[in-house]
C-alpha cells in the first residue's frame, strides 16, 4: 500500500495565474527516487515563463526547479544517499543516453519528457489532492515549490554541510546555467575580453565565472543602472546602458574590434543579433536566454563565416550536475564565487511578490524559504 505524506505546494491551475499554496499529498519514494525535505527554492524565470505558457507544461502543476534540503526517505534501488544529506536538486535525465553517459546529461535524449511532462517517465504524477486527484508534478523531475519533494538520485547532488543550504538551490539551475555557459561551454580564457547581454542573476552568474576563468576585460549591458552598477561591484570592467548608448559600437571601440565571448540571457532576437554583431574574429557567442517555443532570430550570415565567429545553444551550463555543483559549492565557500550578493528571500507565502519583484528587476534571484 502506498503511504501518502501531507505537504504544502504551490499550485499553478491556469495559464498567468498566481501560485496557490494548497494542502496535499505526495506518495513515498520507490525504487531509485529520494524524498526530500525542501528547506529553500530557487525563483527562476522559467517557472514564471512556465507559468504564463511557454512551454506547454499541463495545468494544473507544481512548479519550482532550484530545490535544496534534506534527504528524508530513500527508495530501495538508492546506493549513494542516506537519510539526513544535504543535495541540491537539479534537473532530470536518464543517466543511459549516449549524451548522459558521456558526460552532457543537459543534452539527454529524454530531457522533455523528464522536465516538461508534468508526470513521471510512465505518465504516473506523485502528488494529489486530498480527494486522490492528481496534480502535474515532477517539473525538472523535483516540483520543488513544495514542503517535500521527490526526486531521482541522480538529480540530487549531495553538498558540503558546510554550506549553507538556503543558498544552495539556484545552483541546480539559473546560476549553474550561467556559470557552466563560461567554465563547460564556451571554456573563456585568461585575458580574453567577455561581454553578458542581460545582468540578471544568469547573466551576473556569467560575469562571477569569467573573473574566475581570467577575462581581463568584462562588458556588462543592460537598461537597469541599479543592475549594472551592481555588475561593475561584483567585477565587471566596463558596463554600457543600451538605452543610451550604440552597444555594438561601444563594445567593438572597448575591445579593439570585437568581443571574444558573450553570453546572451535575455532570450530577445534583437539583443541576439546585436551579440553576433559585437563578436571579434573568431568569437564566441552562447545562448541561454530562453524565448517562446518557434521564436526566429535575422544576422548576417557572411558576418558569421567570413568572421569566423561561433553560436552555441547553452543548456543548464553544459556539465555535469554532480560533478559542477560540488565544485560551485567549493569556489563559494573559497570566497571566490559569491552568487549570494544576487539573492533575496522570501518566505513561502510571499511567493507571488517574489515573482513580481522578479519581472519588475527588484529582485535578481528570489529564494523562496520553504522549511519554517
Amino acid at each position: 500500500m502506498t503511504v501518502l505524506k501531507d505537504i504544502i505546494a504551490a499550485v499553478v491551475e491556469t495559464k498567468g495565474a498566481d501560485f496557490k499554496l494548497q494542502n496535499l499529498k505526495i506518495r513515498e519514494p520507490r525504487q531509485d527516487e529520494v524524498l526530500i525535505k525542501i528547506v529553500a527554492t530557487g525563483m527562476c524565470h522559467t517557472d514564471v515563463i512556465i507559468r504564463d505558457q511557454y512551454y506547454p507544461v499541463p495545468l494544473p502543476v507544481v512548479l519550482g526547479h532550484e530545490g535544496s534540503g534534506i534527504v528524508e526517505a530513500v527508495g530501495p534501488a538508492v546506493k549513494n544517499l542516506k537519510v539526513g544529506d544535504h543535495v541540491v536538486l537539479s534537473y532530470g535525465h536518464c543517466g543511459e543516453c549516449a549524451q548522459c553517459t558521456s558526460g552532457s546529461p543537459a543534452y539527454c535524449i529524454d530531457f522533455y519528457n523528464r522536465n516538461f511532462s508534468g508526470a513521471d517517465i510512465d505518465g504516473q504524477m506523485a502528488i494529489c489532492n486530498h480527494h486522490g486527484d492528481g496534480i502535474h508534478d515532477h517539473f525538472f523531475a523535483q516540483s520543488s515549490f513544495s514542503t517535500y519533494a521527490l526526486s531521482r538520485e541522480n538529480n540530487a547532488i549531495k553538498v558540503s554541510k558546510a554550506a549553507p543550504l538556503e543558498y544552495l538551490g539556484p545552483l541546480g539551475c539559473g546560476i549553474q546555467t550561467g556559470a557552466g555557459a563560461v567554465i563547460n561551454a564556451m571554456k573563456v580564457t585568461p585575458a580574453s575580453s567577455f561581454v553578458l547581454w542581460g545582468t540578471g542573476a544568469v547573466g551576473l552568474s556569467a560575469l562571477l565565472a569569467a573573473k574566475i576563468c581570467g577575462a581581463s576585460t568584462i562588458i556588462a549591458v543592460d537598461i537597469v543602472n541599479s543592475r549594472l552598477e551592481l555588475a561593475q561591484e561584483l567585477g565587471a570592467t566596463h558596463t554600457i546602458n543600451s538605452k543610451d548608448t550604440d552597444p555594438v559600437a561601444r563594445i567593438k571601440e572597448i575591445t579593439q574590434g570585437g568581443a571574444n565571448f558573450a553570453l546572451e540571457s535575455t532570450g530577445r532576437p534583437e539583443i541576439l543579433k546585436q551579440g553576433i554583431d559585437a563578436l571579434g574574429l573568431q568569437g564566441k557567442l552562447a545562448i541561454v536566454g530562453a524565448p517562446p517555443l518557434g521564436t526566429t532570430a535575422e544576422f548576417d550570415v557572411n558576418d558569421l563565416m567570413l568572421g569566423g565567429k561561433s553560436i552555441m545553444g547553452v543548456v543548464e551550463g553544459n556539465g555535469s550536475p554532480k560533478k559542477f555543483i560540488p565544485e560551485l559549492v567549493e569556489l563559494y565557500l573559497q570566497g571566490k564565487f559569491p552568487f549570494d550578493k544576487l539573492v533575496k528571500f522570501y518566505a513561502f507565502d510571499e511567493i507571488n511578490q517574489a515573482v513580481a519583484d522578479s519581472k519588475s528587476g527588484i529582485t535578481l534571484k528570489p529564494i523562496i524559504r520553504i522549511a519554517s
